[in-house]
């Protein structure tokens, strides 16, 4: 089964079942409460987080580097933005673990070591043959 379709299927269905299981503990307007908490903290936490990144991307470049760490975890940053902005409990716990610097990097570390693998056993080979011709001009000379 195509892995998009599996997470849209599945990622409602896990956030019905906790919404379920957390408002049965602390009630419904309790749950509602802390749903709305977690997005706007995190909300205000991931433009904290997404400035830095943008201040240090500014100071690679200033630098002359380039910021390829800041383009991918500013990238991260919006993807967890967009995870807390959506409504449930599984959603906020990812968002939240992409925000924090020390969970996004090692996130980040294991995603690039996994395409790196990957990029590494490709190995291009051209085969081909060759037939050195010398020019007439050349001979008559």
């Amino acid at each position: 089964m195509n892995t998009v379709l599996l997470t849209i299927i599945l990622v409602p269905i896990i956030e019905i079942y906790l919404f379920i299981k957390i408002g049965s503990q602390i009630g419904a307007f309790n749950t509602i409460s802390l749903i709305f908490v977690t997005a706007i903290v995190g909300i205000v936490y991931a433009r904290y987080e997404g400035l830095n990144t943008l201040r240090s991307g500014f100071s690679q470049i200033m630098k002359n580097e380039t910021p390829t760490y800041e383009i991918i975890s500013g990238t991260a940053i919006a993807f967890a933005a967009i995870l807390l902005i959506i409504p449930g409990f599984a959603t906020d716990i990812l968002g939240f673990l992409l925000i924090f610097p020390l969970s996004r990097k090692l996130i980040l570390s294991k995603l690039s070591k996994k395409f790196k693998n990957k990029t590494q056993n490709k190995k291009t080979y051209i085969d081909g043959e060759f037939e050195d011709i010398e020019d007439d001009n050349e001979r008559k000379l």
